[in-house]
């Protein structure tokens, strides 16, 4: 695929980029103009706490990127590198599909940043995140999964420790979530009769002296006192520095007994820009991509970047805040740069002075700083949603928040307890003689144990050997992401585990140990042969297995 203009992110900077470019290039834009995002909706996320807080529905805050950005061609994959030398880039669609690269005359990178909660021990594996509307349903979820084992619970010390809800990050972020989680669990307990004399904690840990250092000094007591005068718990000058499935730990040696954390901090570099930073030597501030005021990138004037990906001067500073607001004018006027760059016109430089801060912590009170003026309280919750009712994309979707904020006033918030529950990573297959596990040419998903019975691995009609009870296979296969050579059928009754490629892949990189069985187990015999011969023979035909 080739194109004059790719947009990689569906973000706010590349989706406003992408309309402000078919706006200027009219029509048979779509044959010109791609745009790669890894979701095929745009996600509205300054309403996310709400969604979390089961005042809204999931579906109100994302937009069809195909509707939303009509006269573009919506390419939905994940970038896997990108080539600036040959102008292109290299994009994962999925599973059954091969890589697809796709090259371009104008890149601009607006993928924003990625959540990494590596640096504190245990916090990958225990905390929530709010990245997503995804994010959003399982906080949710998780939030009334504890009221529901609370309710069962007969020991109090359990319940005091499934009721203790620990939001780490004191931003706008931290504080807007905390604000809803609160507002949830007091409009909900009602419901919980076992629960009537319990009460419900919910503690916020900031690393700063105040809440939000965005806004002012004044706003943000204002918002501590009112959290506080709700029963929110507020520990400032702190951090959680380590987790497990029942404490989060401070620094100071204290510790909090629970069993739901939600991290709002450990943004971090996109790793596709700081790849492409440190292949070809171009300049980055804090693992953002430096740009020129036009947002063009220095010595490469077809290469552009906006949004939290993207360091692009503004009114003096090196760089603009990673905010939506400065996000969405940088996507528009970029988009306004591409368009007079291939009209042979000059590029604008950016400038956007920040209309202000709005941030809703809970129970119809926000605070609001707008052109210097400062509001709090009920005005401020009502200048809070206004605002983003007009800033949300679609009249559709501004029609279903409105319909939503008017059944939150009058009726309690949904506690249906809608979570999908996922496939699990290690499940058992029962088989029967004759059952077939795979067909040679398939995509190879799972990496299996066999547990009891007996499988014959056939190439066509031709019996290659029989895997015995204990041995492992598929190892081969998952590393080569290739199909499967050979097909397998059970002989007798068997019982297979199956591991997820994802399982298997975590499992092989971490230990040693793991990889020396599994090579012991599946490098002997006549099948491992004839796969190590069809490995070395066969050219990569058929479909590519990927997570």
């Amino acid at each position: 695929m080739k194109f004059k203009i790719v947009i990689a992110g569906g973000g706010f900077a590349g989706v406003y980029c992408a309309k402000s470019i078919v706006r200027r290039l009219g029509h048979g834009s779509i044959d010109q103009v791609a745009l790669i995002a890894e979701q095929n909706v745009m996600v509205f996320q300054p309403m996310l706490a709400e969604v979390a807080g089961a005042a809204l529905s999931p579906l109100d805050v994302v937009n069809p990127l195909r509707q939303f950005c009509q006269g573009v061609n919506v390419l939905r994959g994940k970038i896997i590198r990108v080539d600036l030398e040959r102008r292109e880039l290299e994009l994962d669609a999925g599973r059954f599909t091969k890589n697809l690269m796709v090259e371009f005359e104008h890149l601009v990178l607006a993928i924003g940043s990625v959540v990494d909660l590596s640096r504190v021990p245990g916090m990958p594996e225990h905390a929530h995140v709010l990245k997503n509307f995804g994010d959003a349903l399982k906080l949710r979820a998780a939030m009334i999964n504890r009221l529901e084992q609370a309710n069962l619970e007969p020991d109090n010390d359990v319940i005091r420790r499934l009721l203790t809800f620990v939001v780490v990050g004191g931003g706008y972020s931290g504080v807007e979530t905390a604000g809803q989680m609160l507002d949830l669990v007091e409009d909900v307990k009602r419901f919980y009769h076992n629960l009537r004399n319990a009460s419900v904690r919910v503690i916020l840990v900031h690393s700063g002296p105040r809440l939000m250092p965005e806004v002012s000094e004044s706003l943000a007591v204002y918002a501590e006192k009112k959290l506080r005068e709700r029963g929110m718990e507020i520990i400032l000058n702190s951090r959680v520095v380590s987790m497990t499935a029942n404490k989060a730990f401070l620094q100071d040696g204290n510790s909090i007994e629970t069993n739901l954390v939600l991290s709002t901090v450990g943004n971090s570099p996109n790793p596709v820009i700081t790849d492409i930073c440190k292949q070809y030597g171009l300049e980055s501030v804090k693992g953002r991509i430096r740009t020129e005021p036009s947002m063009q990138v220095k010595g490469r004037d077809w290469l552009w970047a906006a949004g939290d990906c993207a360091a692009v001067p503004s009114n003096g500073e090196p760089s603009s805040p990673p905010t939506a607001q400065f996000a969405q004018r940088q996507g528009k006027l970029l988009g306004e740069n591409v368009a007079a760059v291939l009209s042979g016109r000059k590029p604008q430089p950016f400038h956007h002075k920040n209309l202000g801060q709005l941030a809703s912590i809970g129970h119809r009170t926000a605070v609001a700083e707008i052109l210097g003026m400062h509001f709090s309280g009920f005005i401020a919750w009502f200048i809070w949603r206004t605002t983003y009712l007009f800033k949300l994309p679609g009249i559709e979707r501004k029609f279903r928040v409105m319909v939503d904020w008017t059944v939150d006033l009058f009726w309690p918030r949904d506690i249906s307890l809608a979570a999908p529950t996922p496939t699990k990573l290690l499940q058992e297959m029962h088989l029967e003689k004759g059952d077939v596990v795979f067909h040679a040419g398939e995509p190879a998903f799972s990496f299996y144990i066999l547990k009891e019975g007996q499988i014959d691995v056939f190439d066509g009609d031709r019996l290659l050997g029989s895997i015995p009870e204990g041995q492992t296979f598929g190892q081969h296969a998952l590393e080569a992401g290739r199909s499967w050579y050979f097909s397998a059928i059970a002989a007798k009754t068997s019982t297979l585990v199956a591991v997820s490629r994802e399982a298997f892949e975590t499992f092989y990189k971490s230990s040693q140990n793991f990889r020396d069985w599994v090579k012991r187990s599946e490098d002997e015999g006549p099948i491992a042969r004839e796969v190590r011969r069809k490995a070395a023979s066969q050219e990569l035909k058929e479909p590519v297995t990927k997570t």
